[in-house]
């Protein structure tokens, strides 16, 4: 018989157990609720047992703490993703004059069917009227002079301007080619960064797994080395 140093009860010496023999981690464990637990001390093999089941638990909660702080590290990082493409697409036109704006509208305007329509209804008006209802008054009679006039001045005006669009398009177009350079270049860094977190966590686990394994399978050593002397008997 020997007493064990953790529970004081005496037990056959065919479970003693020494300190010695035992794994850092679970010596750790034994420590922190026995601090008078030392190398030189015994403990038996069912209370021994009781350590290692918390060891287990403990590494366990620990995977599952790893795995949920990964998650939230995703989660994240995808969102704050999204937060900077969507800030980055609204900030390209913001730092433009009203001039610039303005000229886009009358470009996005002259380049449709609405001012296509517009324009033709209002030139055969303007010809209906001087050569059908004021022939003998008309204030543009044929060849239309006033309205070529206008037409050329229109022309000269909106060249220009359809100009200035494309130019502040071509501004667009590198602002956003640049940023989205940007940010392709942040998403790559950020997913390298999470498979170097990934494989650091499996190879963890794969370490941690491996050592409660040896542990659970001293657990069994230790079972049938007890049982082994009661099946003799």
């Amino acid at each position: 018989m020997f007493t064990s140093h953790i529970s004081n009860k005496e037990y056959n010496l065919s479970e003693k157990v020494s300190a010695k023999s035992l794994r850092k981690p679970i010596m750790e464990i034994i420590q922190k609720r026995y601090p008078l637990f030392n190398i030189d001390s015994e403990l038996s093999i069912s209370e021994l047992n009781e350590f290692r089941q918390i060891y287990i638990d403990k590494k366990l909660k620990d995977e599952i703490k790893q795995l949920g702080d990964l998650k939230k590290s995703i989660v994240s990082t995808v969102g704050n993703s999204a937060v900077n493409v969507e800030l980055e697409e609204s900030s390209i036109s913001d730092n433009f004059t009203f001039g610039q704006k303005l000229a886009d509208k009358v470009a996005t305007f002259g380049g449709s069917w609405t001012f296509i329509i517009i324009f033709g209804i209002f030139i055969f008006i303007w010809i209906i009227i001087n050569a059908v209802f004021l022939f003998n008054k008309s204030f543009d009679p044929y060849p239309f002079i006033l309205l070529n006039l206008i037409l050329s001045c229109m022309g000269s005006i909106q060249a220009p301007v359809i100009m200035m669009s494309q130019n502040r398009q071509e501004e667009k177009d590198r602002d956003r080619a640049k940023k989205d350079y940007l940010i392709n270049l942040k998403s790559e860094i950020e997913i390298r960064t999470l498979h170097e977190k990934i494989d650091h966590l499996i190879i963890n686990q794969q370490q941690e797994l491996f050592e409660i394994q040896q542990i659970q399978i001293e657990m069994m050593k230790d079972i049938l080395t007890y049982l082994e002397p009661k099946s003799k008997d």
